[in-house]
């Protein structure tokens, strides 16, 4: 054996030895877990039946809408049954010790999810119609549909969070983080998948924003980038997967740009003005105006 094969050798042996020590990171149980490039290309043709004709390379007309729709739900179905069953494998909180699931009932369950996702496609377009509308409503800038849905992350990572969210509901494990963080890679948006969003959403520019698990957004409300709306602290009574700890933003709110609003009891009232850079740690009531004015804030209502 030579030095390299020998040096090798010991390398390979210091790592299976770091298996042994660092147990909670491995994962050999032989099953695999989906992988990030698998979640992804199922984005992907998720996000071109969402939008024919908008995302992909393939022409969609009349003629060709029904092969391509059957084409890319086949598809769609393959893979939401293969990674929603290494998923089920995952389950959060699940004893170390518990028994696996028969494979057939995890196929089972695994194909009924997908199944509804799909079928959820006719009622996910009509509200993500609703969310470019806000866009072309809400950005003098925007000048069309296309370009909204081709040119703007809010519009992508909105259209993510609404697949995820549904997958969220039904207590799908694993994808529903998997697909907010791969879209957080692309547009600098982090969504929880459970945060609830109500419809005609509209982030502009979008970089930096965060919006937590247990947030609550009404309707027609705008966002600019940086904003976060958080959890106001991470200790023990707060860490509890049940308690709200992320803010409210009631119908008709506008936040601006890296303003900062915390905490579950924290609501923002109907038809309310975020300014920039504000930090916000309590609730306001509807039809107020809240500005950073150094060295405190200042607090009035939208009539004067």
């Amino acid at each position: 054996m030579t030095d390299t094969e020998q040096q090798l050798a010991a390398l390979v042996e210091a790592i299976l030895d770091s298996y042994a020590r660092q147990g909670h990171i491995n994962h050999l149980d032989g099953s695999n877990l989906p992988s990030r490039a698998s979640v992804d290309r199922l984005l992907n043709d998720l996000l071109s039946v969402v939008f024919p004709g908008f995302l992909g390379e393939d022409p969609v007309d009349e003629l060709s809408s029904r092969y391509f729709v059957g084409e890319r739900c086949a598809r769609s179905l393959r893979a939401l049954e293969r990674i929603i069953g290494q998923a089920l494998g995952v389950q959060c909180g699940r004893p170390p010790s518990t028994p696996p699931r028969p494979f057939a009932e995890v196929q089972a369950e695994a194909r009924a999810h997908a199944l509804d996702l799909l079928a959820h496609i006719p009622t996910l377009r009509q509200a993500l119609a609703l969310d470019v509308r806000a866009a072309l409503d809400g950005d003098p800038a925007a000048c069309s549909g296309p370009e909204v849905i081709t040119s703007y992350p809010g519009i992508t990572a909105i259209a993510v969070h609404r697949i995820a969210h549904h997958l969220y509901l039904r207590e799908v494990p694993l994808i529903p983080r998997m697909m907010a963080e791969i879209v957080h890679g692309r547009t600098g948006i982090d969504i929880h998948p459970g945060a609830q969003v109500g419809p005609s959403f509209f982030i502009d520019h979008g970089t930096g924003v965060v919006i937590g698990e247990t947030t609550i957004i009404g309707a027609h409300v705008k966002l600019y980038q940086g904003v976060t709306l958080g959890a106001l602290s991470v200790d023990d009574r707060d860490r509890s997967r049940d308690r709200k700890r992320h803010p409210t933003l009631e119908d008709s709110v506008t936040v601006y740009a890296g303003a900062t609003i915390l905490g579950g009891d924290t609501t923002i009232g109907a038809n309310s003005t975020v300014g920039g850079n504000v930090w916000l740690t309590h609730s306001v009531p509807p039809g107020t105006t809240v500005m950073l004015d150094k060295p405190s804030l200042r607090f009035f209502t939208n009539a004067g």
